[in-house]
């Protein structure tokens, strides 16, 4: 079949082709991902990259509407550092182009060699020997074979060779490829693009489509191979629904990490970032545009798991945990957030949405935000990628009276469960800071070398040992929330209701006092430690707040008191339970050990 004329159908399965064939090697790809980082997602990246293309666009009788659309769908669909490079590519192609129902072959040509700078603009730190080496020397030797090819089977065979011998000279541009003496992934990957582009030139069929489209696993927890780890989180995000000035947010984001790849047009933008500030990078973002997507992988945490285990149980919960990053290290606990659901974005709790900003911002929205629980498909991952390493997984959940949580942790077990391994799930039925200490008391026992069993008993055990007591400054953020009614949130304020909140033996919410004043809540509160001290000997505690450091602070100074003991420490409240609890509120969360279990 001879094509000298693209029309819509044909450019949308000429990339089709291009598609399936990155689709069907992207195994191979990520076994030989070593550069920049070797996380062994490349081929997971680029085919999701790919999958979008082949899912969100259609071939429409105009090539260049055609070719928008797959642009549109690959900056949408693209992850990791090389898919939002080709999803760039494709852009500047899309962005080059004439606008004709069909597409020439010089006009092809010339929208290829254009498209190159936009690509190789969009990374902050271009390296050669790369994924971008292979598409100059491509598009430069497409546009060198525009004036004698007939077809554009004609037009892209020989770039095909150029290509191949451009990729098997990256082995010798970089060290890192020549000492694992591997071509890069990224540019391999492209290469399989071009083939099958090619291919579909030369007959004008799909080859079948392989199984695995509808089975790419893009929420898998890679493993970053990676000793030097400078910055922390793999963050990316796609942005849409404003002009967004693409070198402008080049500006701003590249003073937060490094690996910076920016991709996109005016209306939508993908961006690719590694810093140990997720929140800041966020933070930019909120003004630059509707934020449509985000993740912001722990690379440390997973290269940790791969290669530096500390012990045989990994241990899991969730961002309603409030436990302070150095014990979380040390421990090196996995943590899950859970989505705060703002301004029409879904924030990652603590980690792309930190309480330090949210409480600063919290009086000033105009609609109240809300929460949601992990996708199953999310845990599925998180387990996933741990069982590879650990045979026993500890999953320690916020109460499942408070968060279908625990009921997505539960489900994910089935997909992923495999012969020898095992994974228990516990309902703290606790939040904050006393899901903390529950989680705290867990990798403790871990770190003692205590079986699982041991440890599932002993946790169980001490739930109804543990308790938080949360004094509430003002009613109008549980009215907000909705954790109250208008009404009563009324007749509270009328009369300066300042309630203790607690949680009962299941985990649901409940008033455990009520005072009229904070001196009289504070004194309650502290009636309530001393007595359970009195009885059952509180071995450990800590305080939490909502950005209220000072009485926070005079918490401390109370406990102290009473306890003889310092706080294990003291931290600013997950944002989802402060925006129940509300800005200024205190909480002690507190546990009573039996003797042993703590020696």
């Amino acid at each position: 079949m001879s094509i000298s004329l693209l029309n819509g159908e044909n450019l949308y399965n000429s990339f089709v082709s291009g598609a399936l064939e990155v689709i069907e090697n992207r195994k191979f790809l990520n076994d030989i991902n070593v550069f920049p980082v070797a996380d062994g997602d490349t081929g997971n990246n680029l085919a999701s990259t790919m999958n979008s293309i082949i899912q969100d666009a259609k071939g429409l009788k105009s090539a260049k509407s055609t070719m928008s659309l797959i642009a549109d769908a690959a900056i949408t669909g693209a992850r990791g550092n090389s898919g939002i490079i080709v999803a760039q590519y494709i852009n500047g192609i899309s962005m080059s182009l004439k606008d004709e129902e069909q597409i020439s072959i010089d006009s092809f040509a010339e929208s290829v060699q254009r498209a190159f700078p936009c690509a190789y603009s969009a990374i902050s730190n271009p390296v050669e020997g790369t994924i971008i080496t292979v598409i100059r020397d491509w598009s430069e030797a497409v546009y060198n074979q525009k004036d004698t090819a007939k077809d554009y089977h004609e037009l892209l065979v020989h770039p095909l060779e150029v290509a191949s011998r451009s990729l098997e000279k990256t082995t010798s541009m970089l060290k890192v490829l020549a000492d694992s003496d591997v071509v890069d992934s990224g540019a391999k990957g492209f290469f399989h693009f071009i083939k099958g582009f090619t291919e579909f030139m030369r007959t004008g069929k799909l080859k079948e489509a392989v199984d695995v489209i509808e089975d790419i696993e893009i929420s898998d927890y890679p493993n970053h191979d990676c000793g030097n780890i400078d910055f922390r989180y793999c963050t990316e995000a796609l942005i849409g629904d404003k002009k967004i000035n693409l070198d402008e947010l080049k500006f701003e984001l590249s003073s937060l990490g490094d690996s910076l790849i920016i991709a996109g047009n005016e209306r939508k933008a993908r961006i690719h970032i590694h810093s140990n500030n997720p929140e800041e990078v966020f933070k930019v973002l909120r003004n630059k545009g509707t934020i449509l997507q985000q993740k912001a992988d722990d690379m440390l945490r997973q290269y940790e798991s791969a290669h530096k285990r500390k012990y045989n149980i990994a241990l899991i919960t969730d961002s309603i945990a409030d436990l302070p990053k150095d014990l979380i290290d040390k421990y090196q606990i996995n943590i899950l957030p859970l989505s705060l659901v703002m301004e029409n974005t879904s924030y990652l709790d603590k980690v792309t949405m930190t309480p330090e900003i949210f409480y600063n911002i919290l009086d000033g929205l105009e609609e109240y935000p809300s929460s949601s629980q992990p996708s199953i498909k999310l845990v599925e991952g998180l387990y996933s990628s741990l069982l590879d390493h650990y045979d026993e997984i500890l999953a320690i959940t916020v109460a499942k009276e408070q968060s279908g949580t625990n009921n997505v942790f539960n489900k994910a077990i089935e997909k992923v469960i495999r012969e020898g391994k095992r994974i228990h799930v516990i309902d703290s039925r606790q939040n904050s800071g006393a899901e903390g200490l529950l989680v705290m008391k867990a990798a403790e026992l871990i770190d003692q070398g205590e079986s699982l069993d041991s440890i599932v008993e002993k946790i169980e055990e001490l739930r109804s040992k543990t308790r938080i007591l949360v004094s509430v400054n003002t009613l109008k953020y549980m009215v907000r929330s909705g954790r109250i009614g208008k009404l009563g949130g009324m007749a509270g304020k009328l009369i300066n209701l300042k309630p203790v909140i607690s949680l009962d033996e299941s985990g649901k919410g409940k008033i455990e006092d009520k005072a009229f004043s904070i001196n009289s809540n504070t004194k309650k509160i502290m009636k309530i430690v001393k007595e359970t001290n009195q009885k059952n000997k509180i071995t450990r505690y800590s305080i939490v707040h909502a950005n209220n450091p000072v009485r926070a602070e005079q918490y401390r100074q109370k406990c102290v008191a009473i306890l003889n003991k310092e706080p294990e420490y003291i931290m600013n409240i997950s944002t989802i339970v402060g925006m129940s609890a509300g800005v200024g509120s205190v909480a002690i969360a507190y546990m009573s050990e039996e003797v042993g279990n703590n020696e």
